[in-house]
């Protein structure tokens, strides 16, 4: 069963084309001009129940930009998406009920209220059982760590802190797909481990879907058994992990990967 299917998926900005000075800003007043910018070029793709695939891309790839069409924060120019079967932006609500997303830049914790009332908010909000929260809260500190700051408000949390209770709470109802962008950007490599464990195991043991962006192809390794790489929102390369290591078994940097594949395409 595909949890996510994308067809000739098109996302486009119009961006305001004015000349520097005043000037410039009165004839763009008068006569105002726009460019187009493709940001995704008719993507196609689908990951099915369980997989644990990593979007790759340097930025300005095209990747956030598909996250948030999944999500159903940005209606797509052109092309289908389905998540679980809706589209994400028609059905928003229903969609959110079965989704977690993290996004690295941003939190959904409230910034004032310690951590744990966060929580208990959430479990009202997503109406979740007594026991499933117990069950989670339990899973969250024993992996995650959380008991030691769950008192704390998230203005207070350190970064490694505050991504590991976004994690937490972006999971707590048990969704079927989680998204990350770049979650832990910034982050020192003991709690990178601490999360990465932690994704690894709800994946295996609860069978979430997970579709990770990041543009560090080392901290994937053991998490994902395939990936997509994005290029100026034409994607590249899409198989097993292990097979971009047999294509390019001395490139050391995710650049050097982009250089061979575009070449590889170009000829």
């Amino acid at each position: 069963m595909n949890h996510i299917e994308v067809d000739r998926l098109s996302k486009s900005y119009h961006i305001a084309k004015r000349e520097e000075g005043f000037l410039g800003a009165v004839k763009h007043l008068v006569s105002p001009q726009y460019e187009e910018k493709q940001a995704v070029k008719g993507i196609t793709f689908s990951i099915q129940e369980g997989e644990s695939v990593a979007f790759l891309g340097a930025n300005g790839a095209g990747k956030s930009t598909t996250i948030k069409m999944l999500t159903g924060i940005l209606k797509s120019t052109s092309g289908t998406v389905r998540v679980l079967g809706r589209d994400p932006f028609k059905e928003r609500m229903t969609n959110a009920k079965n989704i977690g997303v993290v996004f690295g830049q941003k939190t959904q914790l409230w910034w004032d209220i310690p951590i744990i009332d966060t929580f208990r908010l959430l479990k009202d909000i997503y109406e979740i059982p007594e026991a499933v929260y117990r069950k989670n809260m339990e899973l969250f500190m024993e992996i995650l760590g959380l008991e030691e700051f769950l008192q704390q408000p998230a203005r207070r949390l350190s970064l490694g802190q505050r991504v590991r209770a976004d994690m937490a709470a972006a999971i707590l109802h048990e969704p079927s797909v989680l998204f990350l962008d770049e979650p832990t950007i910034g982050l020192d490599v003991a709690v990178k481990q601490k999360v990465y464990e932690f994704l690894r195991y709800i994946n295996k043991e609860k069978r979430i879907t997970i579709l990770l962006t990041s543009h560090d192809l080392n901290d994937l390794e053991s998490l994902c058994q395939r990936l997509i790489i994005l290029e100026a929102g034409n994607i590249l390369f899409d198989d097993g992990l292990k097979k971009i290591y047999d294509l390019y078994p001395k490139a050391e940097t995710l650049e050097e990967i982009v250089i061979g594949l575009f070449n590889r395409r170009a000829h």
